[in-house]
């Protein structure tokens, strides 16, 4: 995979959705420092993610990655952080109990700081000035001063990443992740008057564990109930931070990003020849690929070849994202695509990017049912075509933020201006993720017991 590859490479290849940063002295002395830096992941991390997520190409596990859309210098807190993880551990358990296979759970965290924009350049009142890129890129005040790209921040983000994995990691084995704890958690949601059609899951699950509980199976018995393995992922959007971070592991002499667990290549930076696919193919982590409406099938096949050509189970996902009533006129093409070259990969569908309209209110939203509805269409395609779908992609977090509308606890277009906390795109606040997980619980549940019947 990496014959004649370095992590240098990219750069002499076409760039985009990237700054032209105006001091390349600085430049060059923030990138020197990070790449003197600890790796934020390690390469035995990485190979134990593309395991599990080798299972899930194989519907033995399900992939359920999550977190916020652009990660903020301004919003850091332990808190934040925490809330994520625990919204993310709910909705691990109410998806394993509708899968009944264990689910893998990703982090949009830790390293998503970078966002692609459509436009270079913005104007409010008359005044043009460059796009608000991302924290570890500009700044979000619409100042001339704050848009300049300063390469001081990728140092920043990197010293934000590696907080917030200390903690993620205390949280995920020091007792937080309890599976019991976690129940208790679920149980506190479906008691609330709207959310009550949950309940009689919840209760199922409660009953579960109840029964292991008597059967002598408890977090004091076996440790595996009282911890979790939480991999971070995040956009390779910015690769100077990138090739910075990236490592040569020390067990297997093969090149690492040591950004984050699992990278992705976006929509907009899929170029089969461009700098972006060229630096993923030569890392050894698992790759996550967008796969919008613009994607054609030949280029999904030199994609795929490109960045898996040892068709490894685990190594590449790929991220559907169409909008609701789109995903019937693509994915059946690329899903015939991956079969006709008999590629394993991971299909996961990210309901969100899609969805995105603006309010009458004027502000940007995502409709709950419309992210619903893409995601049993995902599903219903996949049913149709006898492939597996393997995972959901939300942009969500642990606050109350009223950022998209609908749900239980309905959000209105009156209600956005509340608390409408985004830099970027709008996220599923705690209660609409936990809602949609039972909501993709009942459709896994309903396949499984399909599946079943067909078996007999």
């Amino acid at each position: 995979m990496t014959k004649g590859w370095t992590k240098s490479d990219w750069r002499n290849k076409p760039r985009v959705q990237m700054p032209d940063y105006p001091d390349k002295a600085a430049l060059a002395a923030a990138e020197a420092q990070l790449a003197v830096y600890p790796p934020l992941v390690f390469a035995g991390e990485a190979r134990k993610l593309k395991r599990a997520l080798g299972a899930v190409s194989a519907g033995k596990a399900f992939l359920l990655q999550g977190g916020d859309c652009a990660e903020s210098f301004a919003e850091f807190s332990a808190d934040n952080i925490r809330d994520m993880f625990k919204v993310i551990l709910q909705m691990a358990i109410v998806l394993t109990w509708g899968a009944k296979v264990p689910v893998v759970k990703v982090g949009r965290v830790a390293g998503q700081f970078a966002k692609p924009r459509s436009a270079p350049t913005e104007t409010v009142d008359g005044v043009e000035l460059p796009s608000y890129r991302g924290d570890i890129i500009n700044g979000f005040d619409f100042t001339s001063e704050a848009r300049v790209p300063d390469p001081a921040r990728m140092v920043q983000a990197y010293t934000q990443a590696a907080a917030s994995l200390n903690l993620l990691r205390a949280f995920s084995t020091g007792g937080f992740a309890d599976m019991h704890r976690v129940q208790s958690w679920i149980s506190g949601f479906t008691d609330e008057e709207d959310a009550k059609r949950y309940r009689e899951i919840a209760t199922r699950i409660q009953d579960a564990m109840d029964f292991i509980g008597a059967a002598g199976v408890t977090s004091e018995t076996v440790s595996e109930l009282a911890k979790v393995d939480f991999y971070t992922s995040h956009e390779a959007l910015l690769l100077e931070y990138e090739e910075a971070l990236a490592r040569i592991d020390s067990t297997t002499g093969l090149p690492v990003a040591g950004s984050g667990h699992l990278i992705w290549i976006g929509d907009r930076t899929r170029q089969p020849d461009g700098a972006h696919v060229e630096f993923c193919r030569g890392v050894q982590n698992p790759i996550g690929l967008k796969c919008g409406p613009s994607l054609c099938a030949d280029d999904l096949k030199v994609l795929m070849h490109k960045l898996n050509p040892e068709n490894e189970a685990g190594r590449l996902t790929l991220i559907a994202r169409f909008g609701a009533g789109k995903v019937g006129d693509h994915l059946p093409r690329l899903i015939k695509a991956v079969e006709d070259e008999g590629a394993k990969v991971v299909w996961t569908c990210d309901p969100m990017h899609g969805n995105t309209i603006k309010s009458a209110s004027g502000y940007k939203t995502r409709p709950f049912d419309s992210v619903l509805r893409e995601v049993r269409e995902f599903f219903a395609v996949h049913k149709a075509e006898g492939t597996i779908p393997g995972g959901v992609h939300f942009e969500m977090t642990g606050k109350d933020v009223t950022e998209c509308t609908g749900g239980v606890r309905a959000v209105t277009d009156e209600d956005l201006s509340d608390r409408y906390h985004t830099a970027c795109d709008p996220r599923l606040n705690a209660s609409q993720s936990l809602e949609l997980a039972f909501l993709v619980a009942e459709e896994l549940q309903n396949r499984r017991q399909m599946q079943k019947a067909a078996n007999m």
